[in-house]
């Protein structure tokens, strides 16, 4: 979860940046198709590799251990919390539109693949290094959060309230905890989460009633 794309591609591929490679493309469709069917934990990378067409070998050619091939299948995801980051830090248009459509895109991105966001889970809870990658990726949206609530604050149209940088961090929490109970099929129903998460984001910024 960095916000440069190139920085993503070396971190997962063990041979840096390789999107569009074919061999590397089929082994992740194979991992796709198999996390369809099985966890993560029950997937072994015989099996991708016999469904992909290539040699065992092959997969660590590219990656380096499953946990890291999940993190490249979130590229899409990765992507859908970029533009909603950047949709959050231009501050344009009505603050509840801007807000709504940003946490829309993070369902959006979980609903087209929840068996792949669910492997993600595994995968951070059980690989150090995922985790590390999740956690610098989050430090780093935070970051930029935090910008923008300071420059929200600073032209007015932001309530003063706790630190940007903490307010951001909690804030990017209720997003992350929000995503894992929906894909889990936990939580309340898809569009009341949207609303309330939209509520909370809009009134810890700009305060209760505030449209502008």
């Amino acid at each position: 979860m960095t916000t440069d794309p190139g920085a993503w591609n070396r971190l997962v591929d063990r041979r840096g940046s390789n999107r569009g490679d074919a061999r590397r493309d089929a082994l992740l469709q194979a991992f796709d198709e198999l996390l369809r069917e099985q966890s993560l934990d029950q997937v072994n990378v015989a099996d991708i590799s016999e469904r992909a067409g290539v040699t065992r070998s092959a997969f660590y050619f590219y990656f380096e251990n499953k946990p890291i091939a999940v993190m490249a299948l979130m590229q899409d995801l990765y992507d859908a919390a970029a533009d909603a980051n950047e949709l959050l830090v231009k501050a344009e248009g009505e603050p509840e539109a801007r807000i709504r459509t940003a946490i829309t895109l993070l369902f959006d991105s979980v609903d087209a693949s929840p068996h792949t966001y669910r492997a993600l889970l595994e995968a951070r809870a059980s690989s150090p290094a995922v985790r590390e990658m999740w956690d610098a990726g989050r430090a780093e949206f935070a970051g930029v959060i935090a910008g923008m609530i300071e420059t929200e604050r600073a032209a007015g149209r932001a309530v003063e309230g706790p630190p940007a940088a903490a307010l951001a961090s909690v804030l990017l929490d209720l997003n992350d905890h929000a995503v894992e109970r929906h894909s889990l099929g936990s939580g309340p129903p898809r569009t009341e989460h949207i609303d309330a998460i939209t509520y909370l984001w809009l009134h810890a910024l700009y305060a209760p009633g505030s449209t502008a």
